[in-house]
């Protein structure tokens, strides 16, 4: 009887099989590994900057040239293996420590881009707002060679004095972004905030339009020391302006008196006739002088009902109202003069 043949062929298949699992299995651990690990050392946070139009192996090389520590090849193979290197995001990237293939991949693809902020804060005027983007060194500056009149035509605003139009608020920006697009938010903003609460205007409101209680509103933004004195001091100013008062509000003087303002209000300035001169001159100064914030914006439309016709500072942020002037002079006695 003849022996059974050995199946040689069947056990060289056997055995190149066994071999290729075993590095698939090897190659696998590895590309997790690789996947996983670290390509941005602790203490460290890389900035990436990638331009519209970079392909993906453009990228996987912009990430080795910023000090990962990785192979630009690699790189660009699992862009590819992943099936996500279309959706890389040209922008402003930083990679903090501890960022690995995965999760740069992630960061490109969602445009997760290095965000900055700047604060717009209530009652500044124009020209602080103009020192606030000059210090923002992360801010393309389009703007810092413009005049306001060629700054506002940019801004689809021809003709319109940029004072007051850009809502106070925190806003994010892009790195490398222009401080004309974080402008024109600004101005939307405001837009939004002017037309809502102009709809919401007393029915016997002496204001004629949007722009008018703009201007009041910037006025009482700026006469406002205690929140809950703003509906009264915008009622003051409607009282005055339904009698054909003059407003004699200090901060339209210091506004028309610009870089000359000193810090003190002296009676010649009170009489030094400008556009914005409330002792001057009679109604509404041209044009707003600060950024009002929400509650002002309400409270010129809808300011609170009251006798009153006079108010002066108490010395502790608040005011005391009056409905005559005899009662006015003897509270400027009793709160500024100390009699």
């Amino acid at each position: 009887m003849m022996p059974a043949p050995i199946h040689t062929g069947s056990r060289v298949v056997r055995r190149l099989l066994v071999l290729i699992a075993l590095v698939l299995i090897v190659s696998g651990g590895a590309a997790y590994w690789w996947l996983n690990h670290p390509i941005v050392a602790a203490g460290e946070t890389l900035e990436l900057a990638i331009e519209p139009g970079t392909t993906p192996r453009g990228v996987a090389r912009d990430v080795v040239a910023t000090g990962a520590r990785v192979d630009a090849r690699l790189l660009y193979a699992w862009f590819r293996v992943s099936g996500q290197d279309r959706a890389i995001k040209a922008g402003n990237y930083e990679i903090p420590p501890g960022t690995t293939p995965i999760g740069l991949l992630q960061k490109l693809a969602r445009g997760e881009e290095a965000l900055r902020a700047l604060t717009l804060v209530e009652g500044w005027n124009w020209r602080q707002v103009r020192q606030a983007l000059a210090r923002e060194d992360q801010l393309r500056p389009d703007s810092a060679p413009l005049t306001d009149e060629a700054l506002m035509a940019q801004l689809g605003r021809p003709g319109v004095h940029p004072e007051g139009r850009f809502f106070p608020d925190t806003y994010t920006y892009a790195k490398g972004s222009s401080d004309l697009a974080l402008l024109r938010r600004a101005l939307h903003a405001m837009d939004r905030r002017l037309e809502a609460a102009w709809a919401q205007r007393a029915a016997d409101t002496p204001l004629q339009s949007a722009d008018q209680a703009l201007i009041l509103a910037s006025i009482v933004e700026k006469e406002t020391g205690k929140a809950r004195d703003r509906g009264q001091i915008a009622g003051v100013f409607a009282n005055r302006l339904r009698a054909g008062m003059l407003l004699q509000t200090d901060p339209t003087v210091i506004y028309g008196l610009g870089e000359k303002f000193d810090g003190n209000l002296r009676k010649r300035d009170l009489q030094a006739d400008t556009p914005w001169n409330t002792y001057t001159r009679t109604g509404l100064p041209p044009t707003p002088i600060a950024m009002p914030g929400k509650a002002s914006l309400l409270a010129a439309v809808q300011p609170d009902a009251t006798r009153a016709l006079y108010f002066v500072a108490k010395g502790d942020g608040t005011s005391h109202f009056s409905a005559s002037l005899d009662e006015h002079n003897r509270a400027v006695n009793r709160y500024q003069r100390g009699q």
